[in-house]
C-alpha cells in the first residue's frame, strides 16, 4: 500500500469498474428490498441535503445488497417543470425572443435538446458520491413509461369524480403566471405596515375599523366579520357598511374564525385574495370578486381611476386618497410575513383562477389509517402527528399549473366547451363517438410535478403494467426524506399508493433534519452559507468558494455579508476532503433532531479517521504479508480473544442501529472501535507479542490471523458508510484473509459470533489497560519524557491483581515503559512517590529523579478539585427522588458504584497529599 492515502485516485478507479460490473442490479435470489430515490430537478446540482439524503440510502442499499438480499436502489430524476422552463426562457431571452414567439412545440422540443446535454449534471454527481444506484433502471417523470402513467391515474381518478375543474382560490405567481405550490411558496419575513382604515356605516351612524396589510384588495372586499360573542359589535350584525371608494355597502356578519383580542376585533373579508377569508365567504356564500389580471395588475372590476395600475402603484394611490377622505385612522409599522415564489422571487397572490383539482379527503382517510395502523411506519415516531394535522385538515390539491414543460393535462374539449379525458385524442374520439368534422383541443395546462412524484414508487417499477418488477419490490422498503415535504410528498405518495395500486408504497419512511450550518442556520442560496458537497470532496479555493455563493442571488445586496462571511469562515478556502470522509460526516451527523449542523472541522476529523484506517492497515499487512497464517495451529493472547469478544458486540450494535436508523450512532461505535480499541491498543498489544523472540509459533499465528481477520471484518462494517477506501484495502487483505470474492461489496455483512464473546476476557484486559492509562497519565502530568523507562510501585490490591499482574507482566512493562516493577511490603514505608489508583490498587512512581514537588503538588490539588466535582454531581443525582424514581436500576447502580470508588479514590489521594507533606496533620 501506498504511504499515504489518496482518497482522489481510489474513487476515480473504484466506481467505474463497480458500473461496469453491474455490481448495483438486484441478485437474482433472496428477499427483495427496495428504495426508489427522491427524483432530484432534473435542473438541479448536489446540495447537501442531497448529500445527506443519498449517503444515508446509499448506507441501507449496501448494507442490504450485503446481507444477501434482492437490493435495488431505483435512480431517476424529475422535470422540475417550473425550474426547467425558467433555464430555456432565460436562454431565450438573451436571444431575444419569448416563449410566445417561439412556439410551444419548438420550445417544448429545446427543452428535451438542453435535457439531453445538460441535464444529468446531478447524475455525475450521483457517482462522485458513490451512490450504487442500478443505472439500467434510471427513469424520468417525463419519460414514455412514467407520462403513460401519469394518464392513467388522471383518467381513474377523473373517471371516479376525485378530478374536476374548477373556480378555486390557488397561489398565483403573477411573473412566471402560472399557479404553484405551497411548497414552491417562501414565507419571509419583511417589514411593512398595517393600515387602520374607517369603513363607515350605511345608515350614517357611525364606523367600524378594520385594519389590513394589503389596501389594494380592499377593492374586493365583500363583507365584514365579527366574532359573534364580541358585545362589541352585537348589535351592528346584519348591517352594511359603505366600502371606501367603491361606491358599493356590504354587510357585516359573524363568524367564529374572528379574533376579538386582536386589533379592533373586526376583519375585512376578501375572498377571491387570501385563502382564509375564501373559506368564511363559502360559509356564508358570499360572491367573491377577483381585483387583479394574472400579471397582478387591477382590472375591470374596481373603479376607473385604478384599473391597469401595478398592484403596488395602486396601493400608494389607494392610501392617498383615503388619507385625503381621512379614512385612514392610523399607521404601523408591521412585521409581515410575505409569500415569494422560491423560483420567481415575486410576491405571490392568492387567485381566483379555473383550475383543475383533486378532491383529497376521501384518499386521506385511508391514508390516516395506514398510518395508524402501522402499514406505514414513521422513524421517528413523532412524525406521526404531524402527518395526521395536515391530513385531517387537508383541502383539495390544485394539480394544474399554466406551463409548456411538463405532462398535458390529457383534457380535450369541443367548441361548445365539452370536456373529454382521454390517453389521446383517438382514443377518445372512438370511446365518445366523435365524428371527424368534431374540432377538439386540448388542455393548455400542466400537471403539477408534484403530480408525477406522487406515483413514483410505484410509476418506476412499472405500474400500470403488472410488471415483474412491481411484483417483486412493490411496496418499497423505505422512504429517507427530510421533514420539509412530509405535506407535499410523503403524503401524496401514500395516498395515490393506497388508491391506484391498493397497497402502501412503502413500508417506513425515515425522516431527518435539515442540513444547517455551523450557526444553525439552514443552508440556502439565498443566504449564501450553502456547501457543494464536490467541493468538500475535492476542495476549493477562496475566491472560487465566494464566486459560487455570490453569483445569482436574488437579493445582490446581499453579496458584499456573503462575501464577508465566506472570507472570515474559510479563510484559506476549503481542503479537499474526500467522498468518504464526507460520508462519514454525514453519516455520524445523521440524528434524530429537527435541524443538522454541518461543521466543517468534523469533516477533518472524519479525514483523519480514514488516515488512520489507511495506516492501520498498513501495519496488518506489514505484519501478515509473507507470512505463514495458520488458522487451525494458533494461540490466541488476551488482547487477541478481547479485541475478538469487543468485534463481536460491534457487530451487533452496527445491526441494531441500522435497523433503527440510528446512523449517528452506528457511526459513532464504528469510530470508537477503529480509532480507540483497534488502532489505539490492540495493534498495540500486538507488538510485544510479534516482537518478542520468546513468541511461540502457535501465538504468532493467533495474533497474525486476529489481526487480518479483524481488520477484514471491519472493513466489511465499514464499507456501507465508506465504500471507496474500504473496498482498496479489502482487495489486498482478502486473500490473506482467504476470502473468495471480486468486489467487497459483494461480501456478507458481518454477523457475529457469540461463542467469541467473554466479558471476562474483556474485564481483564481492561485491568491491564487501566494499569498503562494510569502509568501514561502519570508520566504525562508530570513532564517525564515518553521513553524514559519508570521504576513501578504496586501498594494493596488483592490476590486477583497479583495474579493479572504476573499473567501480563510482559504486556505492562513493555506498553507502560517501566524500568522495574516491585510490589510493597507492609513493614516497608515507601518512598516519596506520586500516586493514583486502578480500583483498590496503588500505583507509586517515585518521585526522585523523576518528579518535581511542586509539580505534583499541582497535579494532586487538580485531581482531587476533579473528584470532588464529580462526587458533587453523582451526590445531586441520587438525592434527587424523581432521578431515583424514573432511572433504570441498573443506572442507578452504576451511579452509587461510581460513588463508592471515587470516595475511596479521594481518600487516597488525601492521604498521599498528607503523606508528602504538602498539609499538615494539625488541618
Amino acid at each position: 500500500m501506498d504511504k499515504t492515502y489518496n482518497p482522489d485516485a481510489i474513487e476515480k478507479k473504484w466506481y467505474p469498474t463497480w458500473e461496469e460490473k453491474h455490481y448495483f442490479a438486484p441478485a437474482e435470489t433472496g428477499s427483495a428490498y427496495c428504495i426508489v430515490i427522491p427524483p432530484p430537478n432534473v435542473t438541479g446540482n448536489l446540495h447537501m441535503g442531497h448529500g445527506l439524503d443519498y449517503t444515508l440510502m446509499d448506507i441501507l442499499t449496501r448494507y442490504h445488497r450485503m446481507l444477501g438480499r434482492k437490493t435495488l436502489w431505483l435512480p431517476g430524476s424529475d422535470h422540475a417543470g417550473i425550474a426547467t422552463q425558467m433555464v430555456i426562457e432565460r436562454q431565450l431571452l438573451l436571444e431575444g425572443k419569448t416563449r410566445v414567439e417561439y412556439g410551444r412545440e419548438a420550445f417544448v422540443e429545446r427543452i428535451w435538446q438542453w435535457k439531453k446535454e445538460s441535464g444529468g449534471n446531478i447524475n455525475r454527481q450521483l457517482r462522485r458520491l458513490g451512490a450504487s444506484v442500478d443505472w439500467q433502471r434510471e427513469r424520468f417523470t417525463l419519460d414514455e413509461g412514467l407520462s403513460r402513467a401519469v394518464r392513467e391515474a388522471f383518467v381513474r381518478l377523473y373517471e371516479e369524480g376525485l378530478i374536476y375543474r374548477g373556480t378555486r382560490l390557488a397561489n398565483w405567481d403573477p411573473k412566471l403566471l402560472t399557479a404553484i405550490s405551497d411548497l414552491e411558496v417562501v414565507n419571509t419575513e419583511e417589514e411593512g405596515q398595517l393600515w387602520h382604515i374607517r369603513y363607515s356605516l350605511a345608515n350614517g351612524k357611525g364606523h367600524v375599523t378594520v385594519a389590513t396589510t394589503r389596501p389594494e384588495t380592499l377593492l374586493g372586499d365583500v363583507a365584514v366579520a365579527v366574532h359573534p360573542d364580541d358585545e362589541r359589535y352585537q348589535k351592528l350584525i346584519g348591517q352594511s357598511v359603505q366600502l371606501p371608494l367603491t361606491g358599493r355597502t356590504i354587510p357585516i356578519i359573524a363568524d367564529d374564525f374572528v379574533e376579538q383580542s386582536f386589533g379592533s376585533g373586526c376583519v375585512k373579508i376578501t375572498p377571491a385574495h387570501d385563502f382564509t377569508d375564501y373559506a368564511v365567504g363559502q360559509r356564508h356564500q358570499l360572491t367573491p370578486i377577483n381585483v387583479f389580471t394574472p400579471d397582478a395588475r387591477l382590472n375591470k372590476n374596481v373603479p376607473h381611476a385604478y384599473q391597469g395600475l401595478d398592484r403596488f402603484e395602486a396601493r400608494k394611490q389607494i392610501v392617498k386618497d383615503l388619507e385625503c377622505l381621512g379614512l385612514i385612522e392610523k399607521v404601523e409599522k408591521h412585521l409581515l410575513k410575505i409569500p415569494r415564489g422560491d423560483r420567481s422571487d415575486a410576491i405571490i397572490e392568492p387567485y381566483l383562477t379555473e383550475q383543475w383539482f383533486m378532491k383529497m379527503k376521501p384518499s386521506a382517510a385511508e391514508a390516516i389509517q395506514a398510518v395508524e395502523k402501522d402499514h406505514v411506519q414513521f422513524i421517528p415516531d413523532n412524525w406521526r402527528k404531524l402527518y395526521f394535522q395536515w391530513m385531517h385538515n387537508i383541502e383539495d390539491w390544485c394539480i394544474s399549473r399554466q406551463l409548456w414543460w411538463g405532462h398535458r393535462i390529457p383534457a380535450w374539449y369541443d367548441k361548445e366547451g365539452n370536456v373529454y379525458v382521454g390517453h389521446d385524442e383517438n382514443s377518445i374520439r372512438e370511446r365518445f363517438h366523435l365524428t371527424a368534422d368534431t374540432v377538439l383541443e386540448q388542455d393548455n395546462d400542466v400537471l403539477d410535478t408534484w403530480f408525477s412524484s406522487s406515483l413514483w414508487p410505484f410509476s418506476t417499477l412499472g405500474w400500470p403494467d403488472e410488471t415483474a418488477d412491481l411484483k417483486t419490490f412493490y411496496p418499497t422498503a423505505v422512504l429517507v426524506t427530510g421533514f420539509d415535504i412530509i405535506f407535499f410528498w410523503v403524503a401524496r405518495m401514500i395516498m395515490m399508493g393506497l388508491k391506484l395500486t391498493g397497497d402502501v408504497p412503502f413500508k417506513e419512511v425515515f425522516i431527518h433534519g435539515l442540513i444547517c450550518d455551523a450557526n444553525g442556520k439552514k443552508m440556502s442560496k439565498s443566504r449564501g452559507n450553502g456547501l457543494d458537497p464536490l467541493d468538500l470532496i475535492d476542495g476549493i479555493a477562496l475566491d472560487d468558494l465566494i464566486q459560487k455563493r455570490t453569483q445569482g442571488l436574488m437579493q445582490p445586496a446581499m453579496a458584499q455579508k456573503i462575501e464577508e462571511d465566506t472570507r472570515k469562515q474559510f479563510p484559506d478556502g476549503i481542503s479537499a476532503h474526500g467522498t468518504d470522509a464526507l460520508r462519514f460526516t454525514l453519516c455520524a451527523i445523521a440524528t434524530y433532531a429537527r435541524e443538522i449542523r454541518f461543521d466543517l472541522n468534523r469533516l477533518a476529523g472524519s479525514r483523519n479517521f480514514c488516515n488512520k484506517l489507511w495506516n492501520a492497515a498498513r501495519y496488518v499487512l506489514m505484519n501478515t504479508e509473507n507470512h505463514a497464517i495458520d488458522s487451525q495451529q494458533r494461540k490466541l493472547s488476551l488482547a487477541d480473544q478481547w479485541i475478538l469478544s469487543r468485534l463481536q458486540d460491534v457487530i451487533q450494535s452496527a445491526h441494531q442501529h441500522l435497523a433503527q436508523y440510528r446512523f449517528d450512532m452506528l457511526a459513532q461505535v464504528l469510530y470508537d472501535f477503529t480509532w480507540n480499541a483497534f488502532c489505539d491498543w490492540y495493534l498495540e498489544l500486538s507488538k510485544p507479542i510479534l516482537t518478542a523472540t520468546t513468541s511461540t509459533p502457535e501465538e504468532l499465528h493467533g495474533t497474525r490471523h486476529t489481526l487480518i481477520t479483524v481488520l477484514e471484518t471491519l472493513l466489511r462494517l465499514l464499507h456501507p458508510i465508506m465504500p471507496f477506501i474500504t473496498e482498496e484495502i479489502w482487495q489486498r487483505v482478502a486473500t490473506i484473509a482467504q476470502k473468495q470474492g471480486e468486489s467487497i461489496m459483494l461480501q456478507a455483512y458481518p454477523e457475529a459470533d457469540i461463542t467469541l464473546q467473554n466479558a471476562e476476557v474483556e474485564a481483564e484486559l481492561e485491568w491491564v489497560k487501566n494499569i498503562i492509562i494510569a502509568v501514561r497519565t502519570l508520566r504525562s502530568e508530570m513532564n517525564i519524557p515518553p521513553n524514559k523507562l519508570l521504576p513501578l510501585i504496586l501498594k494493596k490490591g488483592d490476590a486477583q491483581d497479583k495474579t493479572r499482574y504476573h499473567t501480563h507482566e510482559h504486556l505492562i512493562t513493555t506498553l507502560a515503559k517501566l524500568q522495574s516493577v516491585t510490589w510493597h511490603t507492609e513493614n516497608q514505608s515507601p518512598p516519596e512517590s506520586a500516586m493514583t489508583l486502578v480500583g483498590q490498587l496503588e500505583l507509586l512512581i517515585p518521585m526522585a529523579g523523576f518528579i518535581d514537588k511542586k509539580e505534583e503538588s499541582a497535579r494532586l490539588e487538580k485531581e482531587i478539585k476533579k473528584c470532588e466535582q464529580e462526587l458533587f454531581r453523582i451526590n445531586n443525582k441520587l438525592n434527587n427522588a424523581d432521578f431515583v424514581e424514573r432511572a433504570p436500576a441498573d443506572v442507578i447502580g452504576k451511579e452509587r458504584k461510581k460513588k463508592e470508588e471515587l470516595t475511596l479514590f479521594l481518600q487516597k489521594l488525601l492521604q498521599q497529599k498528607e503523606i508528602q507533606g504538602y498539609i499538615s496533620h494539625g488541618e
